[in-house]
């Protein structure tokens, strides 16, 4: 079944935010490397302090905050290799404004989503499940249990982490199986066969604007 149009694009911060808002507080900084694990435990303990506090809707206070998260979340989800990954079949034959106009987009849609989900108070808990090496990359493997309609429900959230330096960061995450790289990758190369690369920066300048305007949609 078809999603609709750059309806991933909520999901990549749906996944972070759920996982950030009710992780383990962050490890104490050490000056030994972090493990994967403890990497993505780092990131989601540092935006969950955040997403508690309580601070007025439309004030300064909390556009200061969206700002420290942004600022996290670009530290920790690598949107540039994301976007190249999903983008693969036409990335070589894009000029560098192109490419540039692209990720620029797509990293101001995941974070604008990631900011309209900060308003959410949703009872979820995390458990992280294991850790596994898989060619260039490791990928976490975490739980989401919560409730849908009164009924517990589990979600699985698993983190693609590839080694950036000193630091782990995520280039890929996949929710109960389907990761944001073949969704977007799949959804991408559909609207460009059908209206052109410029088609799908339009389409998603769209999105971002409807997304900043008040109330603005959150997802499709």
């Amino acid at each position: 079944m078809n999603r609709p149009l750059l309806t991933t694009l909520c999901a990549a911060a749906l996944a972070l935010a759920v996982t950030a808002a009710f992780a383990a507080p962050a490890a104490a900084k050490s000056p030994a490397a972090k493990s994967p694990t403890k990497s993505v435990r780092s990131a989601n303990g540092t935006i969950s302090k955040l997403l508690r506090a309580k601070v007025e809707a439309g004030s300064a206070a909390e556009a200061k905050r969206a700002s420290q998260v942004t600022t996290s979340l670009r530290d920790f989800l690598d949107v540039d290799e994301l976007g190249k990954l999903a983008l693969v079949d036409h990335w070589k034959g894009l000029t560098e404004t192109q490419q540039k106009d692209y990720l620029e987009l797509l990293r101001a849609l995941i974070e604008a989503n990631y900011i309209k989900g900060l308003r959410a108070n949703l009872d979820y808990k995390v458990k992280y499940v294991s850790e596994e090496v898989r060619d260039d990359t490791t990928v976490v493997a975490t739980e989401i249990n919560t409730k849908r309609k009164g009924r517990p429900i589990v979600i699985a959230i698993d983190y693609v982490l590839r080694k950036d330096g000193s630091n782990w960061r995520a280039i890929d995450v996949v929710t109960d199986g389907v990761g944001l790289v073949e969704n977007y990758r799949a959804q991408f190369n559909r609207i460009i066969s059908k209206e052109s690369f410029d088609g799908l920066l339009d389409r998603m300048r769209q999105k971002l604007k409807r997304l900043k305007e008040p109330d603005g949609e959150t997802s499709g």
